[in-house]
């Protein structure tokens, strides 16, 4: 596998015995346009990657590509390799439904379902056929995701009800309360305030002792602050008049941030373009 790394970093990539995810020269198409090409990097286990970049990069559509949440999209096809834990889960037989039950998705907006708190968490369990106590794991969801002490009371109340972050936070309990491996999260303080930013800022970081988490951010302090990890990318010029997203470099949020010698990537960071 070729892994596209910063020059210099001392950050080697994860092996395949610490690696959530192994990607292998992949490249994403929606129809004949490709929007991201020959991508190929390791995602380390049990710690917090960034993806960054300039808006039409692929970020996004890289981290969709992680869970098969691109399977739903109409003329998207991937090519390459995405190892889960070894297992390229675009092989014919492997089911996506249970590829995003394992690999869990928070979206840009808070998106509760229109029922109460507590059906909101209930609700993928209840799919899945739990058959364990359900109020423990409902209360257990809601204390990881820093929610209990402020909605117990109203549980019953419409998830639709509570503050933008508590329903981002709510989104979060109900993503794990089916304990997935990992946590994908696109831009998810991104339509919230500084104070509902910093508490989910926190959380990512309390998450991450029990889930690998891969977050698209568009702020490069939020990145700084929560990830492990950084990968950048931009585009680059393809046939025509298209552009592909490119991973640019990869390499620790600290290497990528205070010592990159690359140019676009010292650029971006910088606020020099993008």
């Amino acid at each position: 596998m070729t892994v596209q790394e910063s020059t210099g970093s001392t950050v080697s990539p994860a092996g395949a015995d610490d690696a959530v995810f192994e990607i292998d020269q992949v490249s994403v198409k929606y129809g004949s346009f490709t929007a991201l090409r020959d991508v190929s990097f390791a995602i380390a286990r049990n710690e917090v990657t960034a993806f960054i970049g300039p808006s039409g990069c692929g970020k996004s559509t890289l981290l969709r590509s992680l869970n098969r949440m691109n399977d739903l999209v109409p003329g998207a096809s991937v090519d390459g390799e995405i190892r889960f834990n070894g297992e390229n889960i675009y092989e014919s037989d492997i089911d996506g439904g249970e590829v995003r039950r394992r690999i869990g998705m928070v979206f840009q907006r808070p998106n509760p379902f229109q029922m109460s708190i507590y059906d909101n968490v209930a609700f993928g369990p209840r799919l899945n056929g739990y058959k364990g106590n359900m109020d423990d794991l409902v209360e257990q969801s809601l204390r990881r995701a820093g929610l209990w002490d402020e909605v117990y009371k109203k549980l019953k109340e419409s998830g639709t009800a509570i503050s933008g972050g508590q329903q981002q936070r709510l989104c979060i309990a109900r993503a794990i309360a089916v304990e997935p491996e990992v946590l994908l999260m696109d831009e998810p303080c991104s339509a919230l305030d500084p104070i509902a930013t910093l508490k989910i800022e926190d959380l990512i970081r309390e998450l991450a002792g029990s889930f690998s988490i891969v977050i698209v951010t568009h702020n490069m302090q939020q990145a700084a602050r929560v990830s492990d990890k950084t990968a950048f990318f931009s585009v680059e010029d393809g046939d025509g008049d298209r552009r592909a997203g490119e991973l640019v470099e990869f390499a620790s949020t600290d290497y990528i941030f205070t010592k990159t010698t690359n140019k676009r990537t010292e650029d971006y960071i910088s606020g020099r373009f993008g």
